[in-house]
């Protein structure tokens, strides 16, 4: 049944965070100024009853929801297993919950609002923008290399700036090491390796040079970059990624449903999903601990309101935030780049006419697709391996109203 649209009604919570003394109390009021901008985000931004309805006419609503319904229906013809929102200029057009988040016959269970799904490589967005809200506050350089935190990394001259935008060159941790690193999971012991462990391991292991490129040479997509990121944040604020992106964007953002996998918080277990390639439920991974590069557990809702928070005077000041949006790869053409977390498709101009990040990790599959100019977000999140929640060009035709010569190549990039 089609939803009626309605914008959220945002209570912004403000935390002041503590993250070392050690970085002087300037750097510690920018940040905490920066998590009090989210105030902008609250209540008053919500529509009244007659703006929400003139919004919907000029936007045919009302139509476009019939046919986006209908969209998803044969999406899930063809074995989409999970939840959806579509929503536009702050109107919710669409938004349902199609199968289980378990398929056991002991733990049936029908999908909700608030089913949490593993978000897999979309988690790099909340990452890159958990680093630049350190570097606004002073507490982090764009051209700071990964040796000023860990000494004894073995590759250098790896700037953040270059971990932001996978031109690193760094080879991905998940193939990089040989199974002698992995004897206790052999052995079915814990724990499993976190962050701390693989920056140990390619302290001491030092993989290869041939799975090394030269740093700032061309664009090589690997989640080393995005666990490195994640653990310079913990070096830098003296918390674990888990708590300081819960206290600088889950919280405050009121994105109450969203935890990193890696969090004790019970409530991160209620309503949440397990993965599945076809029917076969898949176990615990061996880096399912690792974080950053994925390892984020959200919702539609909560996703949605990351999406306003994007768009909005909510995170960081327009100009820094605006930097994720530059696209930083173009040794060779393509409608396709990435800039600082956030993947989009360039128009004639080479400005990005979308802005999205998919993901794919043990059954998951995600979509998060936006467009500025248009004001649309598209929000598919599948627990069984499924590849039609990558193909959202019928969608995108939808929201330009049939009129759109833009989406000629809109399905996403998949990368774990």
């Amino acid at each position: 049944m089609v939803q009626k649209g309605k914008i959220c009604n945002w209570f912004i919570m403000v935390v002041l965070v503590g993250v070392g003394g050690a970085c002087g109390q300037d750097a510690q009021k920018k940040l905490n100024q920066s998590t009090q901008s989210m105030r902008t985000c609250a209540d008053d931004q919500a529509l009244t009853r007659t703006e929400q309805e003139k919004i919907r006419q000029q936007i045919h609503a009302d139509d476009k929801a019939r046919q986006i319904e209908e969209i998803f229906r044969q999406k899930v013809r063809s074995g989409l297993n999970g939840n959806v929102l579509v929503a536009q200029k702050g109107i919710v057009l669409y938004k349902h919950c199609f199968g289980l988040g378990h398929f056991e016959r002991s733990q049936r269970d029908t999908l909700v609002d608030d089913s949490k799904f593993q978000l897999a490589s979309l988690s790099k967005t909340f990452t890159a923008v958990g680093t630049l809200k350190l570097i606004q506050a002073g507490k982090l350089s764009f051209e700071d290399t990964i040796q000023k935190f860990y000494p004894d990394f073995p590759y250098h001259g790896i700037t953040v700036r270059e971990l932001l935008s996978h031109r690193s060159g760094l080879p991905n941790y998940q193939y990089a090491f040989d199974d002698s690193m992995k004897v206790n999971f052999y052995k079915r012991e814990k724990p499993y390796p976190s962050n701390a462990t693989i920056m140990h391991w390619f302290a001491t292991v030092k993989p290869t040079p041939q799975k090394y490129n030269i740093p700032g040479r061309g664009f090589s997509y690997s989640n080393t970059n995005y666990m490195v990121l994640a653990s310079i944040i913990e070096k830098v604020s003296g918390q674990s990624y888990e708590s300081f992106i819960h206290r600088n964007i889950f919280e405050p953002l009121g994105m109450h449903q969203t935890f990193v996998a890696t969090t004790k918080n019970d409530s991160i277990n209620h309503h949440r999903t397990a993965g599945y390639q076809w029917n076969r439920r898949i176990p615990k991974d061996y880096y399912d601990d690792v974080v950053g590069d994925k390892g984020i557990y959200s919702t539609t809702g909560d996703l949605f309101r990351w999406y306003r928070a994007l768009n909005g005077d909510c995170l960081l000041p327009k100009k820094m935030l605006a930097e994720a949006f530059v696209p930083r790869s173009f040794e060779r053409k393509s409608a396709k780049n990435y800039g600082y977390g956030f993947r989009m498709m360039l128009n004639e101009t080479n400005q990005p006419e979308y802005i999205y990040h998919s993901g794919w990790w043990k059954g998951y599959n995600t979509m998060f697709w936006f467009s500025p100019k248009d004001e649309y977000v598209i929000i598919i999140l599948g627990n069984r391996y499924n590849t039609t929640v990558y193909r959202v060009k019928e969608l995108i035709d939808i929201l330009h109203g049939n009129s759109s010569d833009q989406s000629a190549e809109t399905d996403a990039e998949v990368e774990i």
